[in-house]
């Protein structure tokens, strides 16, 4: 395990598996880890993906999801092998995946800044096309609420996560944040469904002019908020994973739940990489589905932990300018942090 610190902040990074199994921040723990982490029967299971065996956190995928060309492991080699250790500082640390995916060079960065938590993957040479997308995860105990940039589309998929357990209609193409369900009733987005045993999946498209685009995530009985970052213009789509105990199989049981993944990418939503390889929905509204290999890509990643200021609610608003990050609350009340401005390019 490789550990960082900064101030009040500290990150512990496996780079057995490539993952992140702790982030914290003033006490803060915004990530999730799977309960089944560290059970032997299920670490011993031959049949069960190291990706999870080991669920935890945040972690790169690349392909994202199934494999079906291939054949690379559930969210690729990334996810689920061994990353080399380049350097390892007190806040900032740089690594390198020993397995090349489709010939290309992955490395990771990661660094600590206060409560802000910066990864860039840089992906040199290599042949083809690939999906890729990050998978941070949390875990609400009494639920929460979301708030978005600026979509033009949000899908759900043609097919289900797991077969009579999802919430939303599936294959459905909507304008906004309010989703038709299976039962013919109407959910807005913006809540997380804590009261439903369901596993779902939904993608969310970002606005054509979109420079900066952010998920913000307030979970109630924790009181505080986690604020996730990218460049739409190399991540179009925002993904999210509800799984709130829909899975009675091995080894989730169950018992996974209250627990949304925020995963940013560019992919065909949870369809594999087949399918994101050839004309798509997404491909219909112009937004690729899939990164061509070859020449040098950086994917910058942020999130942000940060206490939930009385009463807030919904975020309507982040800037970046300066060096300074400010989200703005629907009834206009604002905080700010400070975010190296030359991380997410204007």
């Amino acid at each position: 395990m490789i550990g960082l610190k900064h101030g009040d902040a500290r990150l512990i990074f496996d780079p057995s598996v490539g993952n992140i199994p702790l982030w914290e921040v003033t006490g803060r723990q915004p990530l999730h880890n799977a309960p089944w982490r560290d059970e032997p029967e299920v670490q011993a299971a031959p049949d069960i993906p190291l990706v999870n065996k080991r669920l935890a956190g945040d972690f790169f995928c690349m392909p994202f999801g199934a494999d079906d060309l291939g054949g690379d492991p559930i969210h690729g080699y990334p996810a689920n092998s061994v990353w080399e250790v380049l350097e390892a500082g007190v806040s900032h640390a740089h690594f390198r995946l020993q397995a090349p995916v489709r010939g290309a060079v992955v490395e990771k960065e990661l660094r600590l800044t206060g409560p802000v938590l910066y990864q860039t993957h840089r992906i040199v040479g290599g042949e083809g096309q690939v999906t890729l997308a990050h998978h941070p995860m949390s875990r609400m105990a009494a639920g929460g609420r979301l708030s978005f940039s600026r979509k033009r589309a949000v899908l759900t998929d043609p097919a289900p996560q797991y077969e009579g357990h999802n919430l939303w209609a599936l294959n459905q193409i909507q304008p906004d944040l309010h989703l038709p369900c299976e039962d013919g009733t109407e959910w807005d987005l913006r809540v997380y469904p804590a009261g439903h045993a369901v596993e779902d999946f939904v993608s969310l498209v970002e606005a054509r002019d979109a420079r900066l685009a952010w998920t913000v995530l307030i979970r109630e009985a924790e009181d505080d908020m986690l604020v996730v970052l990218k460049d739409p213009r190399v991540l179009p789509i925002t993904m999210l994973w509800i799984s709130n105990g829909g899975r009675d199989f091995p080894p989730w049981n169950g018992r996974h739940t209250g627990v949304i993944g925020i995963e940013d990418g560019i992919a065909a939503g949870g369809a594999g990489l087949k399918a994101a390889l050839t004309e798509n929905r997404f491909t219909a509204m112009g937004v690729p589905t899939a990164l061509t290999l070859g020449p040098t890509h950086l994917i910058r990643h942020a999130m942000v932990s940060l206490p939930r200021p009385p009463g807030w609610g919904e975020v309507v608003e982040i800037t970046e300018t300066h060096g300074v990050l400010t989200l703005i609350e629907a009834r206009g009340e604002r905080i700010s942090v400070p975010f190296d401005e030359n991380f997410l390019p204007s």
